[in-house]
This record gives structure tokens, sequence and C-alpha cells, in this order.
């Protein structure tokens, strides 16, 4: 990924990937160049080497505000293009800044904190986990502007919120706060330090057989994804493919040891 000034990302040794909106002074809101910097982040971390895990952050006051309204109004980069339009494999554009996490082949774990609104919230709704600020204003804000949540939400939200307070969420765009949100299933759990907590977790997946992790993650894919005889072939198709391999051993042999453990 080329630097930018829209996001980065900082691999540590390891192997957890820092990355941040750095919009900073815009609330990290999403105009045309905040979406391709994403959509850039989400597409080196899928190759990225030692990767194991991804702490998503945003700098300044807010998570993310959602969709820059001057760039709405304007009707964007391309005010002509179809939404319909698959660009991204499954998705469009604005929606693969969302489903671009959830196809990270590592797990992505949000840090939510000031303003997480409308496509920021659906961005957030991407990662495995979300540890949100309890005092964190939320919403499904995209009905104040006469609109439909489009950015993945529908797919990510599926088995988070009930479906009839999903509506009401929807149909209102109300806020709510982050503790509210754990309630309600938005949020995975609250801390007054969301960026700490959120890397403190991968630290701990890092410290995790990457290709078990690797594993249940597409797991988690087809579970959501496909019947109960699909998901049951790919639980055996993912453990043949790890029991007994160099890096499973090695987990055995340090739980064993009482030590850490050392991948390949």
């Amino acid at each position: 990924m080329q630097p930018n000034e829209r996001v980065s990302i900082e691999l540590g040794d390891n192997g957890v990937a820092q990355v941040r909106f750095t919009r900073g002074d815009k609330m990290n809101a999403l105009d045309p160049a905040q979406f391709e910097a994403i959509l850039e982040a989400g597409e080196a971390l899928r190759t990225m080497e030692g990767l194991r895990a991804v702490v998503l952050s945003g700098e300044g006051r807010a998570f993310c505000a959602g969709l820059d309204l001057s760039s709405m109004a304007s009707g964007g980069s391309n005010p002509q293009a179809k939404l319909a339009e698959r660009t991204h494999g499954n998705a469009n554009r604005a929606q693969e800044a969302a489903m671009t996490w959830r196809k990270c082949p590592v797990p992505v774990i949000a840090a939510v904190h000031g303003v997480c609104f409308g496509g920021g919230l659906q961005i957030a709704s991407g990662a495995d986990i979300r540890v949100v600020h309890p005092a964190t204003r939320m919403a499904v804000m995209e009905m104040k502007w006469g609109l439909v949540p489009d950015m993945g939400g529908y797919a990510l939200w599926r088995g988070l919120v009930r479906d009839d307070v999903l509506r009401e969420l929807t149909y209102t765009n109300r806020e709510f706060t982050g503790a509210e949100a754990q309630v309600l299933g938005l949020a995975t759990e609250t801390s007054d330090d969301p960026l700490g907590r959120a890397t403190e977790i991968a630290t701990t997946i890092a410290t995790k057989n990457p290709d078990a992790i690797r594993g249940a993650k597409r797991l988690f894919k087809v579970m959501h994804e496909e019947g109960e005889d699909a998901i049951l072939m790919a639980e055996s198709v993912e453990q043949d493919g790890i029991i007994r391999t160099p890096n499973q051993v090695e987990a055995v042999m340090a739980e064993m040891e009482k030590r850490a453990p050392r991948f390949g």
C-alpha cells in the first residue's frame, strides 16, 4: 500500500496491524478519497506477510462520522455511477469499504470512539469484534437523509441485532450510545480505552496458531452463508488441513511445556 493521508497501516513485530483512519480533522468522514484509501488498505492486508490480526481505529474525535455531506451533495466522484454494478466481487465500491474487513483473512477488531454514524457504523460492523467506548454516539443514520443503509449493513447485521430492534433503529435513525450498542448487539464489549482493549484482544489472537485462526474465520463465513451439510463438511476440510501440521504440533507442545509458541 502506498502511503497516503487518509489511512495508515503499521505492522508490529507480533503480527498485529494497526490500521487507522487519519482524516481526523473531518471526523474521518467518507468522501471519494477516503473510500479509495480504505479499499487500498483492505487489499494490502489480504496479502501482507506475517499478518496475524488487525486493529481498526480512527484518529481524532471520531471513528467515522459517515458520509462526507459535501461529497454527498455534489454526487460524489461519479454521480452517474450505478450502485447495482458489482465492482469488487459481490459488492460495489461503497459496500466494499465495509465488506473488505469481513473479507480480510485474519480477525479484525474495531476500536470505536466518539462518533460512529451511518457508513461508519457499517464499516465497524465489518469487523469480527467491536470494542466501543460507552459514550460513543452511534446511529443507523441513512434515513435522516432519505436513504437506506447500503454499505453492507443488512448483510453484516444478520445475527447481531434482533430484527424488530434493527428495524426501529433503521426507520427512526435515532442515536444510541456505545453502552446501549452492547445491549443491542452492535458492540461486542465496551471499554473506556477501546484502542488499548482492541489491541489487547488482537495481541492474544496473535499468539494462536495462525493457520487455525485463518481457518476459523473462513468457517464463520460458511456458517453464515451455507446450510448445515456445507458447514459440517467445511469444518472437516479445515481440520484436515491443520491437524498434525508443524504449527498445530507447536501449539500443543507450547501448551504442555508452558511456554510461548513459536509458529512458522
